[in-house]
């Protein structure tokens, strides 16, 4: 058998594990997804870095995400209103057009201010924040939302669970304390990594541990 033959056989092979859910020895059922709790975050504009840590400041990538490209960054911020301060908040990177900060309910009320639950990117309607480093400070209007749970996946990903990007489903968690999750958007990229992201409130809502899985369910 010619090298030609053989990586047309695992080609074909991968193929079909891929879309029966079945890759490296591992299965998952045919609605589960993986969870990820995703904590409060910074994303900053070009600008904005160079305002908090210096003309021409690149940020220092720590550890990559589960989505690919995105990144930790070393950096780390606090976030100052008029009735409370949140310390050694993460920064992701790359950076982005513009500056966004993703909080839970519970920061929120920490801080004072009423943000809207947003698809990350949607920043209408969003609150005013300080966000300051060791070396400057800015003023991020309009920054803060309480970002809405959703889930990543490829093309191949929405084939599998038969959805289609921007389309709500349900998400039961399959935890200490379950519940189902309502209006969980899709999201479709050639780029995703395969996850549903949530935040530490709805994380402690239902008791998860880190490695329950959530079941897609659909109307």
């Amino acid at each position: 058998m010619d090298e030609q033959t053989i990586r047309q056989i695992v080609a074909g092979v991968l193929a079909q594990c891929a879309g029966s859910g079945q890759l490296g020895g591992t299965q998952r059922r045919p609605n589960e997804v993986p969870v990820e709790v995703s904590a409060r975050h910074v994303h900053l504009s070009q600008g904005d870095v160079e305002r908090l840590f210096g003309p021409g400041y690149q940020l220092t990538p720590k550890r990559d995400l589960s989505q690919p490209g995105q990144f930790l960054c070393e950096e780390r911020v606090s976030l100052v209103t008029a009735k409370g301060e949140l310390r050694n908040v993460a920064i992701l990177g790359p950076t982005r057009s513009q500056t966004q900060v993703e909080l839970s309910q519970t920061d929120c009320r920490t801080l004072g201010i009423k943000a809207p639950v947003r698809l990350s990117g949607n920043l209408a309607g969003a609150q005013d924040v300080h966000i300051f480093s060791p070396k400057g400070a800015i003023q991020a209007v309009g920054s803060v939302i309480i970002a809405q749970n959703h889930i990543h996946m490829t093309p191949a990903d929405a084939q599998f669970y038969g959805v289609q990007d921007g389309q709500k489903v349900r998400v039961r968690m399959e935890t200490g304390r379950p519940i189902t999750f309502e209006d969980v958007l899709i999201r479709v990229s050639a780029s995703a990594g395969l996850a549903m992201h949530i935040d530490f409130d709805e994380a402690n809502a239902c008791c998860f541990g880190g490695k329950e899985p959530g079941l897609l369910l659909k109307d």
